[in-house]
């Protein structure tokens, strides 16, 4: 092992220790020792696996501290692992001398403009940590190709960019968990094109990840996530994000958790996902998917979202129940939340418990709004004192809305329509709801749009 200390490191946060930290490195065995201190560098130490064999960074339970005064990452680590997770697929250089580099006890503190924490290209099994980055444009950078990955009981705070950035890579196998993950200015974990697989986010505090007034995105909108997957040519599929808390500061475009695939179906679209059991809210939206396939959302709560809960476009095989969508709550607060899908197909919303959802205008808007959408159930919700109406469909096909509580209690109702169907709409089907309290007409439902039967209107 290297103790840097011995081959001439200052750690007082002031001499330039790069030099000293290389040596450490080029006359140890690949282990990195840092003690208690303050590391300055100023260009990346790489720790090549091909050349020095198996590699770690160790810092003294947190106390070791590298700062990096200088453009690109303080840790680069690199192997050449050229297969898939598959044991077969591993070559025998691989198994010998690079796997399972591993980086814990250390803070990463980025002082230049242009300093990011860590980056991992071409590694597998790399394990990091009791880590924490801040201050960096990236805090840790997965690049080109990587494999089972693991990143946990760290923080990464306050950087410019992102959290952790998965940038157009090729990688599969990755567990996320434990981890805060925060203040960082874009999002708290990115995933840009690439070949994502195989991806759990569970257990993570998240939350501040957006830069108000201040970052655009290209199109100019500002944006800020918690969760951000952008693959437009790349694939992101066999997701789970659960048990996590995914809250914010409102920003103009920000979500909580965003996902958009390829302009595809099939292999090459963003699927297989789910959303199960966070706690998500105080960001314009909540969760927002387009071009994603077979997505189930689940026992989540989704609360105080600006614009809407939940915003899907272009997607199909989407399963949402027993969530739980929090209103405002008094009629004084300002109007939020709502679910919308546009041109999106067999998909299901069932047990949902949503109260005072104020989406829409006098004009067009529910609740739950449906555009273009076709063979899609609601059924089993509890939609009560919508702001302006509980459910609207528009050019719909083969929907149904079935044993459904659309009830507006207050003393003063402004609910218009419990269900209103408009468009080139057909072959719906509205049954066993229970409706009632709307100002206007309770079911306006035009002829030949669906078939109606059985609903107690109060």
């Amino acid at each position: 092992m290297a103790f840097v200390n011995h081959f001439g490191a200052a750690g007082d946060g002031r001499r330039d220790d790069t030099e000293a930290l290389e040596h450490a490195l080029a006359a140890g065995d690949g282990v990195l020792e840092l003690a208690k201190g303050s590391y300055r560098i100023t260009r990346p130490i790489v720790l090549d696996t091909t050349r020095t064999g198996y590699a770690a960074v160790r810092g003294l339970g947190g106390t070791s501290r590298i700062i990096m005064d200088g453009p690109g990452p303080a840790l680069r680590i690199v192997g050449d692992h050229r297969g898939t997770a598959q044991p077969d697929s591993y070559k025998p250089h691989t198994w010998e001398k690079e796997r399972f580099p591993t980086i814990s006890g250390i803070e990463i503190l980025g002082r230049h403009a242009e300093a990011s924490g860590i980056e991992l290209r071409k590694t597998t099994k790399t394990t990091i940590r009791e880590v924490l980055v801040r201050r960096c444009v990236d805090g840790i950078r997965l690049v080109e190709r990587n494999r089972d990955f693991v990143l946990s009981d760290s923080h990464l705070l306050e950087n410019h960019r992102y959290g952790l950035f998965f940038d157009r890579c090729n990688l599969h196998q990755i567990i996320v968990h434990g981890n805060h993950i925060s203040w960082n200015k874009q999002a708290g974990i990115k995933s840009l094109d690439g070949d994502v697989h195989n991806l759990q986010i569970t257990g993570n505090d998240i939350e501040y990840n957006n830069h108000p007034g201040v970052d655009k995105s290209p199109d100019g909108e500002p944006r800020g996530a918690e969760i951000w997957f952008e693959a437009p040519g790349g694939v992101i599929s066999e997701v789970t994000i659960s048990s996590n808390t995914l809250q914010a500061t409102i920003q103009p475009g920000g979500c909580n958790v965003r996902i958009h695939g390829q302009d595809t179906t099939g292999a090459a679209a963003a699927r297989l996902v789910t959303i199960a059991g966070n706690v998500l809210g105080s960001q314009t939206r909540g969760i927002e998917l387009k071009h994603v396939e077979r997505v189930a959302i689940t026992g989540n709560t989704i609360y105080d979202s600006q614009d809407l809960s939940i915003l899907a476009e272009d997607s199909s095989g989407l399963a949402i129940g027993s969530n739980t969508f929090v209103w405002r709550g008094d009629d004084q607060a300002p109007p939020r939340d709502g679910l919308k899908f546009i041109r999106c197909r067999d998909a299901s919303l069932v047990g949902l418990v949503a109260r005072r959802l104020c989406h829409g205008t006098a004009e067009s808007g529910a609740a739950i709004t449906l555009e273009s959408c076709s063979d899609f159930a609601i059924s089993e919700c509890q939609l009560l004192d919508s702001l302006v109406r509980g459910i609207e469909l528009t050019d719909c096909l083969r929907c149904r809305i079935s044993g459904n509580s659309i009830i507006d209690r207050r003393e003063k109702p402004s609910m218009r329509q419990a269900v209103r169907i408009r468009g080139d709409s057909r072959d719906n089907l509205v049954q066993n709801n229970l409706v009632g309290g709307a100002t206007g007409k309770l079911l306006d439902i035009p002829d030949g749009t669906a078939t109606v039967q059985g609903n107690t209107l109060l």
